[in-house]
């Protein structure tokens, strides 16, 4: 294995950590919540603002053995932490040829799934009953629509995208998504489509509901809002049209200390296609790992890290997380997580 960074090293460089110090604040795992497993990613569309670069040409796969080695963990330590919630990204996680084997084994052991879909995957063939097995293993599912408009969404997803996501979304609704009484949470994610931060969150939800019911006859529970984090294919936008460095600005001059308190990465941690493990998604696809070498090759850092099933949980509760620039864009004006806005 190559040598590992050295954590304090990488904070000499880095503006987020500098700010943490000097507001006399640090940033450590106080819990295991939350696993967070990218499954692979290969994805039926690519969007202009993915963090992860997913697509039909990406090949990256977590295999059955790599689950099974998983699994195995969390049996081993389940006493130890307190896992309530497995959650799965992409690339479109049901491409994954073991997708529905995964969910059932999470399930059984009566985990909390959360199934993060891009919606148009549930109109390719194949996946038409995915609706279905995702409402009998009671799945969480949060959905990608960054607008009610369709210009937008197609602005940033593709043509055509929004007429199949509003299709997806009705056949959800259809399967009891949505529905108070069935008790099937169906969460809808927003991404600016320029180069702002989102708006309030609930002043948002509210328009969003009223426009899909009004217009589509759509019903879900809550919106997400996420801001565009400046790296990988919105970071590429970002240095294509000039706008990185005044995005950066903009991000660093909203940070507001308060979301140091809630940010995702206190409560979780996020493991590669491989079994790898990072301190959040953004930190995986900037290949920060854990343990291992830094901003190495993508396929090098997730091949020669430590695995999850290489640490104990002691060993990841408590931990100083590694930061970047990037992480202002957790802490800027309300804050974004995994979960929407922190305030």
């Amino acid at each position: 294995m190559t040598a590992t960074v050295s954590l304090p090293l990488a904070r000499d460089h880095d503006p987020f950590a500098q700010r943490l110090a000097a507001d006399g604040q640090t940033l450590s795992r106080d819990r295991l919540a939350i696993l967070q497993l990218n499954v692979g990613k290969m994805c039926n569309i690519a969007c202009h603002h993915c963090h992860v670069e997913a697509g039909p040409k990406r090949t990256e796969i977590m295999t059955r053995p790599v689950m099974q080695r998983l699994l195995g963990w969390i049996d081993q330590h389940r006493e130890q932490i307190d896992l309530q919630t497995v959650d799965l990204t992409g690339g479109a996680p049901e491409m994954n040829p073991d997708f529905r084997w995964l969910v059932e084994q999470l399930t059984q052991r009566g985990l909390h799934v959360i199934d993060r879909c891009n919606l148009v995957i549930l109109l390719e063939p194949g996946y038409e009953d995915m609706p279905r097995f995702l409402a009998d293993h009671r799945v969480e599912v949060t959905a990608s629509l960054p607008c009610y408009l369709q210009e937008n969404v197609d602005a940033q997803r593709g043509k055509g995208v929004y007429d199949g996501s509003i299709k997806a979304l009705q056949m959800l609704n259809a399967a009891g998504y949505g529905d108070p009484d069935a008790g099937l949470r169906l969460d809808l994610v927003y991404n600016p489509v320029g180069y702002g931060l989102p708006p309030a969150q609930a002043s948002l939800e509210a328009d969003y509901k009223q426009r899909l019911a009004d217009d589509w006859g759509i019903r879900f529970n809550t919106l997400w809002t996420i801001t565009n984090m400046p790296i990988k294919r919105f970071e590429h936008a970002l240095q294509r049209d000039g706008m990185y460095d005044a995005y950066m600005t903009r991000l660093r001059d909203a940070h507001n200390p308060v979301n140091v308190g809630h940010v995702m990465c206190r409560g979780l941690v996020s493991v590669g296609w491989r079994g790898s493990v990072y301190d959040c998604d953004f930190n995986q696809m900037l290949q920060m790992p854990l343990e291992g070498e830094w901003f190495g090759p993508e396929h090098a850092v997730e091949a020669d890290s430590k695995k999850l099933w290489d640490f104990t949980p002691d060993e990841l509760i408590g931990r100083r997380i590694a930061t970047g620039a990037h992480c202002f864009g957790c802490t800027a004006g309300a804050g974004s997580s995994c979960t929407g806005a922190l305030g």
